[in-house]
């Protein structure tokens, strides 16, 4: 008895601590400096919510631009990579499918598809795409739209966020952004029509694999 009502008691005081002030008080100071993303940076279109700024979705009509691939199905309960290895036959099978879909849809284009377009990222969800990717699907979107390649341009640099701090990490493009400023452009004011993302049931999900950092996953 002497060790076990100290224990207790700590542990009592660390669930009250660790399981209710601190997640309260992260999450109210959170909604006080970062109002918008701690909301989900939710974008509204016609008076429905067609998705958030920081999770991505599917496109696959022409006069969209494409999303990275995500292993997951752009679900974002069970986010993750495929955390399949290099010299696995399943992934160069998944990415030489996705360069087939790419170079057809543009043939315009000689070479090889950036990476970020071939393979998913670690979670699945990831809403950017680099400017490379997007410049490499512009012929194709400003053709299906009937717009000039300056046009597109010019949305694509809105469209475009630098690096953090001017010195982390790569200029990025977020994919439904550039979409719905594409459509805004056209007078199109209905949301984006959107790929279905299937349902995952929880034996599906509890089986897909969280990405380590330890691992080869299918990313890039």
């Amino acid at each position: 008895m002497k060790y076990i009502i100290p224990a207790i008691r700590f542990k009592i005081f660390m669930t009250i601590l660790l399981g209710l002030i601190y997640p309260f008080t992260i999450t109210g100071v959170s909604q006080v400096l970062f109002p918008k993303q701690a909301g989900g940076n939710f974008i509204m279109r016609g008076g429905q919510v067609v998705g958030s700024t920081l999770i991505a979705q599917s496109f696959e009509k022409p006069q969209y631009f494409w999303s990275r691939p995500s292993a997951v199905g752009y679900n974002p309960l069970p986010s993750g990579g495929s955390n399949l290895g290099q010299a696995s036959a399943d992934l160069k099978k998944a990415v030489d499918e996705r360069a087939a879909k790419l170079k057809a849809a543009h043939p315009d284009k000689a070479g090889e598809p950036p990476q970020d377009l071939l393979f998913a990222s670690a979670s699945g969800l990831d809403p950017h795409i680099s400017i490379e990717a997007a410049q490499y699907q512009m012929q194709r979107v400003a053709k299906s739209r009937n717009l000039s390649i300056e046009q597109v341009n010019a949305l694509l640099n809105e469209s475009t966020a630098e690096r953090q701090l001017g010195i982390f990490g790569e200029p990025t493009v977020n994919v439904l952004t550039l979409n719905i400023a594409l459509d805004k452009s056209q007078g199109i004011e209905s949301a984006p029509v959107l790929v279905p993302v299937p349902p995952v049931a929880p034996a599906a999900a509890a089986a897909v694999p969280a990405a380590s950092p330890s691992t080869q996953t299918d990313t890039k």
